[in-house]
């Protein structure tokens, strides 16, 4: 029979199809750097997918919300009731510590302290001349020291009258920002009227709870980030603070963080989301999660190793939604099986439908 070169060539293809099964195989899993091995492809073989396993940064990272805090904040209050005299304070405004803000009525207070020094005075030089009638044996002891107590009621009782001249003033207890005003000068306020809300911005303190399985892990000087807004913006922060107990109603513990604010972009009172970095290892083995078949007495994985499935069994460690930690059982450059895992078993042929380096 005589072939044309058109019938080899058709002959030829079909053989190259026919074969295409029986060179098909799949990385070797004894850390060979992920060669691939075409020796031991068996025709019928599984389909299946896999990946090859490079070790890469591992964050172990946890997610919640809180609420933005002032670093300082406190409702300014008068001490005692009274007119007021005057507001020296501009809503929205900046103001240092120690400057005055509002001032009620001192009038009768400043009578009864000029009045007080007066009788100090008087009651000093009464002092004075019985001491040195004391000296030369004219009084006695006794005479002395009731006028001494005299002095001293006298001085005590300017004292508190200073003091209170001092409650008809509110001073700036911090650095800050003075909000809404809700009084006026001329209007009577009371121990309890609201004055204004003062705040220091700068850092702002971030407040969360946290599952108390975190507890031993969340550790002043913890770094985390912070997306508050729409659109989403992020800043770092950083855990300063941790609540000394769980919180037996809701199983939590409370945790603060402080963030920088400089340009006042953060407002106490805002929503916002949080990520912690726990941990981070540098060459991690992270394998998806359905790669992972549990077992009785522990979990197993496939690896491909010259054309076959090869049962493993690994020790996991960390988990998060889709990936899961590797901390024995698998090398680097290991063909791991990622899918038709319920099809295959141990010694069993498969077929690499696809692979990639995970």
């Amino acid at each position: 029979m005589i072939y044309t070169n058109k019938t080899i060539i058709k002959y030829l293809i079909v053989f190259s199809i026919i074969s295409l099964p029986f060179l098909a195989g799949c990385r070797s899993g004894n850390g060979n750097g992920g060669q691939t091995s075409r020796s031991g492809g068996d025709r019928g073989g599984t389909v299946v997918e896999a990946i090859v396993i490079k070790p890469r940064i591992f964050q172990n990272k946890i997610y919640t919300t809180g609420t933005l805090l002032a670093n300082e904040e406190v409702e300014l209050r008068p001490e005692i009731a009274g007119l007021i005299k005057g507001v020296y304070f501009q809503e929205g405004k900046r103001v240092k510590k120690g400057e005055l803000l509002l001032k009620i009525n001192d009038r009768e207070l400043q009578a009864q302290f000029k009045g007080k020094e007066v009788a100090e005075k008087q009651a000093s030089d009464e002092e004075s001349r019985s001491w040195r009638l004391l000296e030369i044996k004219v009084i006695s002891q006794e005479d002395y020291d009731k006028v001494l107590n005299a002095l001293r009621m006298i001085q005590a009782e300017k004292e508190a009258i200073e003091a209170q001249i001092a409650e008809t003033e509110i001073m700036a207890p911090f650095d800050g920002t003075i909000g809404l005003r809700y009084v006026s000068e001329g209007g009577y306020v009371t121990p309890g009227t609201l004055v204004a809300i003062m705040q220091d911005t700068d850092p702002m303190k971030i407040q969360f709870s946290l599952p108390e399985k975190y507890a031993a892990q969340i550790k002043q000087g913890t770094n985390i980030v912070v997306q508050v807004g729409e659109p989403l913006k992020e800043y770092q922060g950083v855990i300063y603070a941790v609540e000394a107990r769980i919180d037996t109603e809701t199983r939590t513990i409370k945790v603060r963080a402080k963030i920088p604010n400089p340009d006042g972009g953060l407002i106490p009172g805002s929503f916002a989301k949080i990520e912690i970095i726990l941990e981070e290892v540098p060459e991690a083995i992270i394998i998806p999660s359905e790669a992972i078949v549990p077992q009785i007495n522990g979990e197993i994985v496939y690896i491909c190793v010259g054309g076959k499935a090869k049962v493993t069994p690994v020790q996991t460690g960390v988990r998060t939604d889709k990936d899961v930690q590797i901390t024995g059982g698998l090398v680097p450059y290991d063909t791991l099986i990622v899918s038709g895992i319920l099809q295959i078993s141990d010694g069993k042929p498969v077929e690499l439908k696809t692979i990639r380096a995970e």
